[in-house]
């Protein structure tokens, strides 16, 4: 598979086509049923060139990362794995999730994370959501620690406003930035892709098929279980999904004319947009895995780039609460 490299400091070498984890163990239909088949998925996507993985620390919790970190310990595969965790949102008194950017929270959870995935150091480490009790630089200062102990490559941002990257990057060189991505969120576009191209900054951007959306295999949430967490998304509920389906339309008629999945064109489209994205579509299936990195290898022509960013903006927010969401 072709590669790129995120942040100009860290250079970490990745897959144009990552792996996000989370719906193995959490949130999703199917999650947390078979551990032997999320292992299969992790390792084949490895013998296809998938190097990117990505998990994190409330995914269960803790049950992800101790899947990953098992799986890659028992096949001897570590080396061939970009392990992406992140910390900063843990489980409060209430059972409630409380933001925690303290630098004594980082060195909490730093420690829990190498423990469960079974490896001296985490690859990219990720600040899950931005706390506003703590200051940016408080935070990076104590991963830069981190950093210089050799305990973490690099480290990452998901769901930061450009002001706090720019706030981070001056106290430690950014790897990478994680934040929603795709045809149904393009929110990056004004001002989060600029800021990342002038700083050297790599970005990962989650849920790149819309949660599935883009896929067009959802087209009513009969297709969902009853806890599937996009029963209660905005875009999911009644009236807006089925405004929505106009996007998933869009990238159908694409697909046609390739002779692709419309999977396959939305991650397309997507890596068109920057040399430096490396998208991290989630599936507990080897064969979505297969059919995900196909991607990379797909040209769409600038008439077809051009006719799926002329779509319609999405019905919905992204979140039922933004509130967490750093803008």
């Amino acid at each position: 598979m072709k590669t790129t490299t995120l942040g100009s400091s860290a250079s970490i070498e990745v897959g144009r086509v990552g792996l996000g984890l989370m719906g193995i163990s959490a949130f999703y239909t199917g999650a947390g049923q078979d551990d032997a088949d999320g292992a299969r998925t992790i390792l084949g996507a490895l013998d296809r060139g998938v190097t990117l993985l990505d998990t994190a620390e409330m995914y269960g919790p803790h049950t992800n990362e101790e899947l990953l970190g098992r799986t890659l310990e028992e096949s001897g595969r570590r080396d061939d794995a970009v392990i992406a965790t992140k910390f900063g949102i843990r489980q409060g008194g209430q059972g409630d999730r409380v933001l925690d950017g303290s630098p004594e929270n980082v060195r909490r959870s730093v420690e829990g994370s190498l423990r469960r995935l079974r490896t001296d150091r985490i690859d990219i480490y990720y600040q899950h959501r931005m706390d506003p009790a703590t200051p940016i630089e408080e935070t990076v200062g104590a991963l830069a620690e981190l950093v210089a102990e050799g305990k973490i490559r690099g480290y990452g941002l998901s769901e930061a406003s450009v002001p706090t990257i720019r706030r981070a990057h001056a106290v430690h060189p950014v790897t990478a930035v994680q934040t929603e991505y795709s045809l149904w969120t393009r929110d990056p576009e004004a001002e989060l892709l600029p800021a990342l191209n002038e700083l050297g900054i790599g970005f990962v951007p989650y849920s790149p098929l819309g949660r599935g959306f883009l896929t067009g295999t959802i087209r009513s949430l009969d297709a969902l279980d009853g806890d599937d967490f996009r029963r209660s998304n905005p875009r999911f509920a009644d009236g807006a999904l089925q405004a929505n389906l106009a996007i998933v339309d869009a990238v159908e008629t694409v697909a046609a004319e390739v002779g692709a999945t419309s999977a396959q064109v939305a991650l397309a489209w997507l890596l068109a947009q920057g040399e430096h994205i490396a998208p991290i579509p989630g599936t507990r299936k080897l064969s979505r895995v297969e059919e995900n990195i196909g991607a990379a290898e797909l040209s769409l022509t600038a008439e077809q780039l051009a006719a799926l960013g002329a779509v319609g903006s999405p019905v919905g927010e992204r979140y039922a609460d933004m509130s967490s969401i750093d803008r």
